[in-house]
């Protein structure tokens, strides 16, 4: 029961993190940049691979995929937890993929977020590995 719970509360803590960086994509301007002629710029530009779309419509676009994906491993993973634990605990692929997608996550958040992503990352992780240690014992 206690990994059961350790595993959702990891899944909601990257349900949370997707579900607020997707309200922050399409809501206010915290994904602004702070030199107005810098978005301005990117309103106009079109990126190399495509004059189909703006260097800020990828922007966005690439904001609000990266927090489905969060959002996606948060419901999975607490649905998978919530529902089906005994399927998640015992499928070695299941839970090598969500260490896996959390130590990317993690390292990314390292090498090109900040410190409130990096911290959430790091309190899923270690959710998500004391779940998995104590499902195993």
């Amino acid at each position: 029961m206690i990994a059961k719970i350790l595993m959702i509360a990891s899944a909601g803590v990257i349900l949370l993190l997707g579900a607020i960086h997707l309200l922050y994509t399409f809501f206010g301007s915290k994904f602004d940049p702070r030199d107005n002629a810098l978005k301005a710029g990117m309103e106009q530009v079109a990126p190399v691979i495509t004059r189909q779309t703006t260097m800020w419509r990828a922007w966005i676009g690439f904001n609000a995929s990266h927090s489905m994906g969060g959002i996606l491993f948060g419901l999975i993973y607490g649905y998978l937890s919530l529902y089906y634990d005994t399927l998640l605990f015992q499928s070695s692929f299941l839970l090598a993929t969500g260490l896996a997608m959390l130590i990317g996550l993690l390292a990314l958040a390292k090498r090109y977020w900040f410190r409130i992503p990096f911290t959430g990352i790091s309190i899923s992780l270690a959710l998500y590995i004391a779940g998995i240690i104590i499902a195993l014992a």
